[in-house]
């Protein structure tokens, strides 16, 4: 899993470096289907990337809790990270070429990212990670109801929801101020649901891979400004990693891999899921941080989770189904008013002559000579 894991994201380096475009009209033939290896993969494999190693990065983040200050390890995490961004991807040429909302949206992230990630390690040292993600995935229940549209999409934001309440067995416990930090986490959370789709459908001038490009620059110039924001509360906690490269090392890898993967591949699926839908798939976390923790904590799921695991999991596709449902039949709508419009399917409107076969309708009635 984790080698094919690597083998997609290698995929995604691959096919998305490119250096900034000019915002310059490109014609696109009408029908031509995007290109790129990407573009053939489902959306859902890119979530599927963000969220293992969602959880991949906390478990390196344990491991130096007990070395270095929390804030140091989130800072670590966040510089790290943007210096991966700024090496790869040179962000700053992209700003001159931002529209005025664009440029407000890019500083509105970098400053979610920040304070965020900080809270998530605050809550995370004062409560139980599965109380924190519990927390944290009320923020996306509420996105996903927002996009709901149906009962039936009602009913599996429902069984979602019990899913993840019965797997992280919400409790009342531990510090008042981890609540605060958690609850923080959980707005900031929705903030960067919001920004992050804003912007990756916000790059929609060009071809697929431009528009991938564009979105990911955006991404790391929001990653580089939350470097900088994190700096005055988090550089001096993470000071002592710089004597021990063994540390060092570790919170590079733990922003590798909480921030880089899974914010990128964010990107990759926000541009074409949508967003409640995007929602509703962040409840599989938990079933995740289950599997994960079974694998490498030797944590080995109750009863309990596993029936917790069951309701997410029907859940997400009662609601894929329905939305691939809705889909189809708008897609066989636009179907059917295009043949309308161009008069095929009306026996008047296309001569029954020799050389015209393959204009002919099952069914139709054949003219008179």
């Amino acid at each position: 899993m984790l080698a094919h894991t690597l083998l997609l994201f290698r995929s995604v380096v691959s096919a998305s470096y490119a250096a900034p475009v000019p915002d310059q009209p490109q014609a696109e033939t009408a029908g031509a289907s995007p290109g790129g290896r990407l573009d053939r993969l489902p959306p859902q494999s890119f979530f599927l990337v963000s969220a293992i190693f969602h959880y991949l990065g906390p478990s390196l983040a344990v491991l130096l809790f007990a070395r270095i200050d929390v804030l140091g390890v989130a800072w670590l995490r966040i510089a790290s990270a943007a210096v991966v961004f700024a090496l790869w991807r040179r962000p700053w040429r992209l700003v001159g070429r931002l529209g005025t909302g664009e440029r407000w949206n890019l500083l509105a992230l970098g400053l979610v990212l920040a304070v965020m990630n900080s809270a998530f390690y605050l809550a995370v040292d004062r409560l139980p990670l599965s109380t924190v993600g519990a927390i944290e995935f009320l923020g996306t229940v509420i996105l996903a109801a927002a996009g709901a549209r149906t009962r039936r999409n009602i009913g599996a934001l429902v069984l979602t929801t019990a899913g993840v309440v019965t797997i992280t067995s919400i409790r009342i416990t531990g510090q008042p101020l981890g609540f605060v930090f958690a609850f923080a986490n959980c707005a900031l959370f929705m903030l960067y649901i919001v920004l992050g789709h804003r912007m990756a459908n916000a790059s929609g001038r060009g071809t697929a891979q431009a528009s991938r490009a564009r979105s990911i620059d955006q991404l790391a110039g929001a990653m580089v400004i939350a470097a900088v924001i994190a700096t005055p509360w988090g550089l001096s906690g993470a000071l002592p990693a710089f004597g021990h490269p063994i540390w060092l090392l570790a919170g590079a890898g733990v922003g590798v891999c909480s921030s880089v993967i899974p914010y990128v591949t964010d990107q990759l699926a926000m541009a074409r899921l949508p967003r409640a839908t995007f929602s509703l798939m962040l409840a599989l976390l938990p079933v995740f941080a289950t599997i994960i923790g079974a694998i490498v904590l030797r944590q080995i799921p109750t009863g309990q989770d596993v029936g917790g695991i069951t309701l997410v999991v029907i859940g997400v596709a009662v609601h894929q189904d329905a939305q691939g449902t809705k889909e189809t039949k708008e897609s066989d709508e636009r179907t059917q008013r295009g043949l309308r419009t161009a008069g095929i399917g009306r026996a008047e409107g296309i001569p029954d002559l020799p050389g015209h076969d393959e204009l002919r309708q099952p069914g139709r009635t054949r003219l008179a000579p």
